[in-house]
């Protein structure tokens, strides 16, 4: 009896967990080069910060700049770079 309750309770967990990371993993490889820039551009905004840009590149042609997410599937990195006489924020580049 309680050799099957252990195993039960092993098959549980084992299967909980894997769902749980598949669920996570699936959510990222998804998101789009877009949504993610807005999402961020959104947080930044909200917290004031000015004089930016977010740009999408190649994984590994980051450069200098700050890795701070990535997307389609994990094949771009999207990248923040501040201040420089070029940066403006994204919002103001689409009006």
């Amino acid at each position: 009896m309680k050799m099957w309750t252990v195993a039960a309770a092993l098959l549980f967990v084992g299967t909980v967990g894997f769902a749980q990371t598949d669920q996570t993993a699936g959510a990222t490889a998804r998101k789009s080069c877009d949504d993610l820039k807005t999402e961020i551009s959104k947080k930044l905004d909200a917290k004031g910060v000015v004089g930016y840009t977010l740009d999408a590149v190649d994984k590994g042609k980051e450069g200098d700049a700050k890795v701070v997410g990535s997307c389609d599937g994990g094949t771009k990195s999207m990248t923040y770079t501040r201040g420089g006489a070029g940066a403006t924020k994204p919002a103001e580049e689409k009006k």
